[in-house]
């Protein structure tokens, strides 16, 4: 296909070379298409414009999954058109269909950025197609690279969260600068995981009604049962719990309680009748 200098034909000798081994150099698309789609007649031309415009940043690889059916199922390719990004060796992302250009731009800056960008990006899709040991590499290392970025420890904080590593994804953001736990995703993101830690941890809600019966002044037995609460959904008894602890000690867990409400109102919905309960309840007693 001698449409573009960046664009090329695959086949089953030429497809480690041309795609895995240039991966290291940079991004790799590979357009998996047949004949006998119409829509990939439709994204082909897309693609090979957008491979002059970046001028090279990209290489634009065509594979005819019906010539190469065993490619195609080694990627899990089941319906065309399918675009597959691959970086160092790897699939790093997947457009399934004829998506806008946008979409594809998108992807491709987030690659062709500077090396901690693409580190985040790349990180990023890797978790998304289950390279977890991968994805925390890149994430670490875009997150050393990169230390202003919040958004990569939160997603690394996400990322941990999600493997089961719920204390490691808390010491994660407690170990940010006080000025960047402060910053209101990152806070909301620390008030959801302690709630969610706290949970799993705490006693039973019988127990924790037992201990508060003979000691009803105790800050970490309400916070526990507020999230506890939350756990089975008990949602106005856990922002009771919350408003009790934000009105008794600011200072508990820097401030867990308010921001632990706030993070809620956001779940919720500024609509929601306890959002507007609760956010009057919250600045009455703050004020």
């Amino acid at each position: 296909m001698a449409l573009s200098p960046y664009v090329f034909d695959a086949s089953a000798e030429n497809f480690n070379r041309l795609v895995l081994e240039n991966s290291h150099k940079g991004p790799v698309l590979v357009h998996f298409w047949t004949p006998k789609a119409g829509p990939c007649f439709i994204l082909m031309p897309r693609l090979v414009k957008l491979a002059a415009e970046y001028g090279g940043k990209f290489l634009l690889v065509m594979l005819n999954a019906d010539e190469l059916p065993e490619l195609a199922r080694r990627f899990s390719v089941n319906s065309v058109p399918t675009v597959k990004f691959f970086w160092r060796g790897e699939v790093a992302h997947t457009i399934h269909g004829a998506d806008p250009d946008s979409s594809f731009r998108e992807v491709l800056d987030r690659f062709i950025a500077g090396d901690a960008h693409r580190a985040h990006a790349l990180g990023v899709a890797a978790w998304q197609v289950g390279n977890v040991q991968q994805a925390r590499m890149l994430l670490a290392n875009a997150a050393m690279a990169e230390p202003d970025n919040l958004a990569i420890p939160r997603d690394l904080a996400k990322l941990l969260w999600a493997e089961g590593e719920g204390e490691q994804a808390l010491k994660l953001l407690d170990s940010l600068p006080p000025e960047a736990r402060t910053e209101p995703e990152i806070a909301r993101l620390h008030a959801h995981l302690n709630l969610a830690e706290t949970a799993r941890q705490a006693p039973s809600l019988s127990e924790l009604d037992v201990h508060l019966a003979q000691q009803p002044d105790d800050v970490d037995a309400h916070f526990q049962r507020a999230a506890r609460l939350l756990a089975a959904d008990e949602f106005a008894a856990a922002m009771d719990e919350l408003l009790w602890v934000a009105r008794t000690d600011r200072s508990y867990r820097h401030d867990i309680g308010r921001i632990s409400l706030l993070a809620l109102f956001d779940l919720l919905g500024s609509a929601h009748p306890l959002t507007r309960q609760y956010r009057q309840a919250l600045s009455e007693s703050l004020h």
